[in-house]
């Protein structure tokens, strides 16, 4: 009997401090930037986890850990659902967008389906050869 009591009460417990955690972040509001995985160069070394911001027409990447990463003159060149052994890594139903920038570089950017469409007005396609 008294087992019950005390599972009660922490289930009681956990219930008010998880929907005081849920109350705290409505209240924050929403977090600026596209929550996604990236990979530089692409095609190449881990995922690191970070927010792409695309302000003024200049996007950049913001690493959990580390210096932001400005993507000059970046174009949006394709988007690939990832690979068996990227899906370990990544979230397997999410959508990698590769990207070149200036001076030669690349980048992988996996971002979720539903924010695919905020990457590209951030990071625009690039024209194709006609």
């Amino acid at each position: 009997m008294i087992e019950i009591v005390v599972v009660v009460l922490a289930a009681a417990g956990a219930g008010w401090l998880l929907r005081r955690k849920h109350r705290e972040r409505t209240a924050a509001g929403p977090v600026p930037g596209i929550p996604c995985m990236v990979r530089i160069p692409a095609g190449q070394g881990r995922w690191r986890p970070g927010r792409v911001y695309g302000e003024q027409g200049a996007a950049r990447w913001v690493p959990q850990r580390g210096e932001p990463v400005e993507l000059p003159g970046g174009r949006a060149t394709g988007v690939r659902v990832p690979s068996v052994k990227e899906g370990i890594s990544i979230n397997p139903s999410s959508r990698i967008v590769t990207c070149a920038y200036e001076g030669g570089g690349s980048i992988e950017i996996a971002v979720m389906p539903l924010d695919v469409r905020e990457l590209l007005a951030a990071v625009p396609q690039a024209e194709s050869p006609a």
